[in-house]
């Protein structure tokens, strides 16, 4: 091929290549949701904006063979960082953080997981780099540019000025972008990927100096927010009703509550779990959420540990597992209950050899405390059933009384099982992770139900208050269409996307008689507080921000890390607020038929006020965690001078 005849320098020539891919990714591979055409618009230049503004670096090297190799390389780079996300995003439905970067040793345990996330097609996403490298190999002088002084700087200032423009439209559209960033989505949808890595980047290093000019004044008024708006004076009449009884607290890995009372191919998918519920000795909370984010697992274990939210960016274990804390296990410490954490997979992952000390746990029972082989282990370790059998002889030999946690691993994405395990078929949809979900939950249900059978034989049933509570979503938005399809929608909306991260919620007190189901909206945030009073254990003095879940007088809502929220009344997703009960989008005024936008924070938004004051728990949490502010409190939780 004659180059020569190209008038197109090599740099623009690849920052058109690199942009449109980009968008084709934005637009067909995430799950961005667009709600109208200016941003669409936006989504268009944003990855052309910040390709020439990479690309046109290459005009300050003096050198052809410079030039070319810097545009080779960026492109490479570029393509890798896109492609790392893509893969990602296909896991979490989010995009990848500084903090996480840091949290490589996980990578290790994910073994199948990640194969399964890689396409065939995915080689084309390579194309350009392939096209750029050759152009560059075989034609360097006549792709390259040879620019003045001045042409390089109107290059550069051109860069410049687009990304203002990109920045300007991006602030018209969402309002306070980048001082309400809960949602990593809205960046990426209106920045750009690698804006927001650079906006990502200097937010990590800013957080990283909290903790060095914390000094606990922020204390006092944590306090008088919590005293205002959280604490409640009433008590409820399960007020220390488990009291001195162990607590075994079981966290049913991916399960929502969507596969509770439904069924797959015609089968119960959770037999024990739908009996349970009717069980006089349980209370189930049918409208309790997760409330986890990128920390997944162990973004819920520290909700449920410290009634504080997890951080937008990393897992809270990961990034400040050296931290001080007064969570659940330390208060319960304080009463005489020796504690242990079970779960039979590698020690470090996710910081938790190191978090269960910070958070006070007696003994930490992981992988090496397992016999685990091939025929007990699938997918991401030890099965379920073989986990809770080898777990029994442990709780036998602890003191009493005692705090244990487990988490099962069988339900873990890709839900790999064999055929000899599977007691109900697979679904039949568009996505294998819909269509192999169902055949580990049913697994993790039997084993529950066989653990409730041991803990009878082994005679630490009665004496114990057995609480079950879903971690965080198995089924990511990348599967809405199956999603649909299964639950008989034609679409899976904003608001049904939150109405999906329901996890079931089990408090099972053996010889009460008294249980039901609760409709009341609760969530993670809620659980430390509520069993600390079914143990008759005084919360007085702690910093939380959940209720307890038996009480009348609660807050009335459940703040997402990502700034939606759910209320008695209106959920909030993705800037709409919607009826809780109907799923309709809550209109302005009596003769209006557009629905109410909060990012425009309209007068007549009754999501408004509460949008603020999610708002505002996040930031106070964030505070505590990136200042580590309960060093200046002492073992009560009282703010120390």
């Amino acid at each position: 091929m004659d180059f020569k005849r190209f008038r197109i320098p090599l740099y623009i020539m690849a920052a058109l290549l690199f942009g449109v891919k980009t968008y084709i990714i934005y637009r067909f591979m995430f799950n961005l949701e667009l709600e109208n055409k200016m941003q669409e618009f936006i989504l268009i230049i944003n990855p052309l904006v910040s390709a020439y503004l990479i690309f046109a670096i290459s005009v300050w090297f003096k050198k052809p063979s410079r030039q070319m190799g810097f545009l080779r390389y960026t492109a490479l780079i570029g393509t890798l960082i896109v492609y790392f996300n893509l893969v990602f995003y296909r896991s979490f439905d989010d995009f990848i953080t500084a903090p996480q970067l840091f949290q490589a040793s996980n990578m290790g345990d994910l073994g199948s997981s990640i194969l399964t996330l890689i396409e065939v097609y995915d080689i084309l996403f390579f194309l350009d780099v392939a096209i750029i490298w050759y152009v560059s190999r075989t034609n360097p002088t006549t792709m390259s540019v040879s620019y003045q002084r001045s042409g390089k700087v109107f290059a550069l200032a051109m860069s410049f000025l687009l990304l203002a423009g990109n920045f300007f439209l991006a602030e018209m559209e969402r309002p306070q972008l980048f001082t309400r960033a809960f949602d990593r989505e809205y960046l990426v949808k209106n920045i750009g990927l690698f804006n927001y890595h650079v906006y990502d980047a200097a937010v990590h290093s800013k957080v990283k100096t909290q903790r060095v000019f914390a000094d606990g004044n922020e204390l006092p008024a944590i306090n008088d927010y919590v005293d205002e708006e959280v604490r409640k004076d009433e008590t409820s009449p399960l007020y220390g009703i488990a009291e001195d009884k162990n607590v075994i607290f079981i966290t049913l890995e991916s399960l929502q509550s969507f596969v509770i009372n439904n069924d797959v191919n015609g089968e119960e998918v959770t037999p024990f779990l739908n009996s349970l519920i009717d069980d006089e000795s349980t209370y189930y909370f049918e409208n309790f959420y997760h409330q986890t984010e990128q920390g997944k697992t162990s973004d819920s274990e520290f909700l449920v540990e410290n009634s504080l939210y997890p951080l937008s960016r990393g897992a809270v274990f990961f990034t400040h597992g050296q931290n001080d804390y007064h969570g659940l296990t330390e208060m319960l410490g304080e009463e005489g209950y020796y504690s242990a954490a079970f779960h039979a997979n590698n020690k470090s992952f996710w910081n938790r050899d190191q978090m269960y000390d910070t958070l006070g746990v007696d003994h930490f029972y992981g992988e090496e405390a397992y016999e685990v082989n091939e025929e007990n282990s699938v997918g991401w370790g030890l099965k379920d059933k073989p986990y809770f059998e080898q777990s029994i002889k442990y709780l036998q030999s602890m003191e009493e009384p005692f705090y244990s946690r487990f988490i099962t691993l069988t339900n873990h994405f890709p839900f790999e099982l064999s055929e000899e395990d599977r007691s109900i078929d697979k679904y039949d949809s568009g996505s294998n992770t819909l269509n192999h979900f169902f055949p580990t939950v049913r697994y993790m249900d039997e084993a529950v139900a066989q653990f409730f059978k041991q803990l009878k034989a082994a005679g630490l049933y009665e004496d114990s208050i057995i609480v079950l509570m879903g971690d965080h979503y198995g089924i990511s938005e990348n599967h809405n269409k199956a999603m649909s399809d299964y639950l008989d929608k034609d679409e899976i909306t904003p608001y049904d996307h939150v109405q999906l991260q329901r996890v079931p919620m089990y408090i099972h007190i053996p010889g009460h008689e008294d249980g039901k189901v609760i409709s009341k909206v609760t969530g993670q945030i809620d659980v430390k507080p509520t069993m600390l009073h079914l143990l008759g254990v005084s919360n007085e003095n702690d910093i939380y921000f959940g209720n307890d879940m038996f009480i009348e007088d609660r807050k009335g809502y459940i703040g997402l890390r990502n700034g939606d929220f759910i209320s008695d009344d209106y959920i909030s997703a993705r800037g709409v607020c919607y009826e809780r009960e109907t799923g309709e989008p809550v209109e302005q005024g009596e003769n209006s038929e557009e629905t109410i936008n909060i990012a425009a924070g309209k007068s007549d938004d009754p999501c408004g006020p509460i949008e603020k004051q999610v708002e505002t728990e996040l930031e106070l949490s964030d505070t505590i965690i990136y200042g580590d502010l309960f060093r200046f409190t002492d073992s009560q939780g009282v703010s120390v001078e």
